[in-house]
């Protein structure tokens, strides 16, 4: 019996050789500068919906960039997701992201992607100043940034420094203000006691506490506490006439060029410009979704709606120069 079996054994094994790895074995690797919590759900449904397997590891966004750029091109990362457009910005100028395929970059404003179409924006966030609403009224609040170095505003605002869109937020100042008048900015929210933490959901606690009266974020931190006290004393300040405080930046994506599966790294990205991965953003994280026919959250302020800056977000590449300015004044150590 086993003499006759063996033949068509020995053929069973070539023909599963000879059959093409399945999508279920298939992995990509991301390098997220997005926590867990806030990008970790949509990768899953990514996995649940195709098959395909994602490792991730996170880490700050400086951090992420900064990696792919040591491992050059032996990184094993296949996608970098960023927090900003800066760290996206940096590694396209190293040549370290592939260029997208123009039905990637189609999927968006054009404002929201690299010139180069290098990287693509997957969600829009604006930078704003979270106050107390039991501390600080309407009338009280600030025109511009520039004005939290007054001294009504002594030691009663936060901010985070480490935070890779705050730095970015410090970059696109640097670009719109000149570094002169950055730096003196700089020195002057030190010199006014400005209270510093370590991320931004530690900034909006401490402004619901009433600790300080008001600090500088992301949009959308307040939300996930609003969701738990839906009475909270906080709200956001958009400041206008195209204030330098009012950036629109963008988390996004690139497809690192030392990838060896440049189309399935496409397809995540591709994933995470559909119509359920956008409604996710703005429904689950709060963000503002960038492709056409999916609804803003009806909480948030409709983008077109804020008075933001104009600039190139492909120029908020130059993170060390403005690492180095945040060390030298002082508000990193």
């Amino acid at each position: 019996m086993f003499k006759t079996k063996w033949p068509f054994f020995l053929l069973l094994l070539a023909l599963l050789a000879a059959v093409p790895v399945s999508a279920q074995a298939e992995t990509l690797v991301v390098y997220s500068g997005r926590s867990e919590g806030l990008i970790g759900p949509i990768l899953q449904q990514f996995t649940e919906a195709t098959g395909v397997a994602v490792e991730v590891r996170y880490g700050g966004t400086a951090e992420m960039a900064a990696t792919i750029l040591e491992e050059g091109d032996n990184s094993p990362a296949d996608v970098f997701i960023a927090q900003d457009a800066g760290a996206l910005g940096a590694l396209a100028a190293a040549d370290r992201l592939s260029p997208l395929p123009a039905d990637i970059l189609e999927r968006v404003p054009a404002r929201f992607a690299a010139e180069d179409g290098r990287w693509i924006g997957l969600s829009g966030r604006a930078r704003v100043l979270v106050y107390n609403t039991s501390l600080v009224s309407e009338a009280e609040l600030p025109a511009s940034i520039l004005d939290l170095t007054q001294p009504q505003w002594q030691g009663r605002v936060g901010w985070a420094p480490t935070n890779a869109s705050f730095q970015a937020n410090v970059t696109a100042m640097r670009l719109l203000l000149g570094e002169d008048t950055t730096r003196r900015w700089l020195e002057g929210m030190i010199a006014n006691g400005v209270v510093t933490f370590e991320g931004n959901m530690p900034v909006v606690q401490a402004v619901i506490n009433g600790e300080i009266a008001a600090g500088l974020v992301n949009h959308y931190y307040l939300f996930g506490f609003l969701e738990q006290t839906p009475d909270a004393p906080a709200a956001l300040h958009f400041f206008p006439g195209g204030d330098a405080g009012s950036l629109i930046n963008v988390a996004g994506a690139g497809v690192v060029s030392s990838s060896d599966q440049p189309g399935l790294a496409q397809r995540l990205i591709l994933y995470l410009l559909s119509r359920q991965a956008q409604a996710y953003f703005a429904d689950e994280t709060y963000e503002y979704p960038l492709i056409a026919g999916v609804a803003t959250h009806p909480d948030l302020r409709p983008l077109d709606q804020i008075e933001a800056p104009e600039i190139d977000l492909s120029r908020l590449e130059d993170l060390q120069t403005t690492l180095d300015l945040l060390r030298e004044t002082g508000a990193l150590p």
